[in-house]
């Protein structure tokens, strides 16, 4: 979040705080320190994960969802709680610049560093944007985050009990020995409904290169590990001569073939794409006015209005960010 005015200077604070989900920074009270419910540390249980297991995040714009995987004894990912996202802002699409209210899109992972117990939005971590890629790419911005509250300029808001339960977890995972845990950003599931829907986005060739990642860990139910070359992202590849250092440059041969059973998911589902695209049976992609809300949310926001759902998302109250174009765009387009 927002670095305080003495490190940044007066100027500079301002700037951080208008371009993104930046804050003050408030007293620690404990909150950090708080442990896993024990429902949910129950739910750990009986699906045979322990707290300090490896933890993996997976977030959807569209449907305004966060996902919190937990490693379990069988050594692969399992889903233990999806969450509610409150608010996030702009578009579907990466971020690509300094106070473009774009939340980001990409594969980024998450130190102990990273974790904020001082933010003025509850509690918080940094997503690390922009990450080797993004940089290489000229992409600016910082102090992106998933934090409490439900108000969004560039972040991903889920509420201060949301947020509480999803660092708590996450710092059990990093002080189990878990070096950095890895955050999947995506537009949307990347479905190939949804795929067909958004054929015509000028964003489908990167939305391309991130559903890689998406079905490997679809498939698997493991970490993909991340590279960068010739651009883009490139998964699960061990390449001659070691890691790409350039970004920008051609990609080293492989010297691995691609995992089959993650060649062949990804052919039925280019099949199942054309299929609907030539029955003529996709309905169009939903353009949004400045970001989402998952629907939960969003009904209470229509039943009780903004001052009220501050109150339910926020200890402090934080106010709702643009709660009338979060009302304007619908979770799908038949809700």
């Amino acid at each position: 979040m927002i670095l305080t005015a003495v490190r940044m200077g007066g100027i500079a604070a301002l700037a951080l705080f208008l371009s993104a989900c930046v804050s003050t920074v408030l007293d620690v009270d404990g909150k950090a320190t708080q442990p896993i419910p024990a429902a949910l540390v129950a739910d750990m249980s009986r699906k045979s994960m322990s707290p300090s297991a490896p933890v993996l995040v997976r977030i959807f714009k569209q449907e305004s969802e966060l996902e919190v995987w937990k490693r379990d004894r069988s050594g692969k990912f399992a889903l233990l709680k999806t969450y509610p996202m409150c608010r996030w802002s702009g578009k579907l699409g990466p971020k690509r610049q300094n106070g473009d209210r774009q939340a980001p899109e990409g594969f980024y992972h998450v130190s102990a560093g990273m974790l904020n117990a001082n933010s003025q939005y509850y509690l918080s971590f940094n997503l690390g944007y922009p990450n080797r890629l993004e940089a290489a790419l000229g992409y600016t911005g910082e102090a992106l985050m998933v934090h409490g509250a439900c108000s969004s300029s560039g972040c991903f808001a889920l509420t201060d009990e949301g947020v509480a339960e999803i660092y708590a977890v996450s710092r059990e995972a990093l002080k189990g020995g878990q070096g950095s845990f890895q955050v999947q950003a995506f537009p949307f599931r990347m479905t190939p409904q949804n795929m067909a829907k958004n054929r015509n986005d000028p964003n489908f060739a990167f939305w391309s290169d991130l559903k890689l990642g998406y079905d490997i860990f679809e498939v698997t139910r493991r970490q993909p590990k991340v590279s960068y070359c010739e651009g883009r992202y490139v998964f699960d590849r061990e390449f001659e001569g070691g890691e790409p250092r350039d970004p920008l440059a051609s990609c080293p041969p492989a010297l691995n073939a691609a995992d089959p059973l993650v060649a062949g998911r990804q052919q039925s589902d280019r099949v199942a794409m054309d299929d609907l695209l030539s029955t003529g049976s996709v309905l169009s992609a939903h353009a949004y006015a400045d970001g989402g809300m998952h629907p939960s949310f969003r009904k209470l926001l229509e039943r009780g209005g903004q001052s009220a759902l501050a109150k339910r998302t926020s200890l402090t109250s934080v106010p709702i960010s643009r709660p009338d174009a979060a009302l304007a765009d619908p979770h799908s387009p038949d809700e």
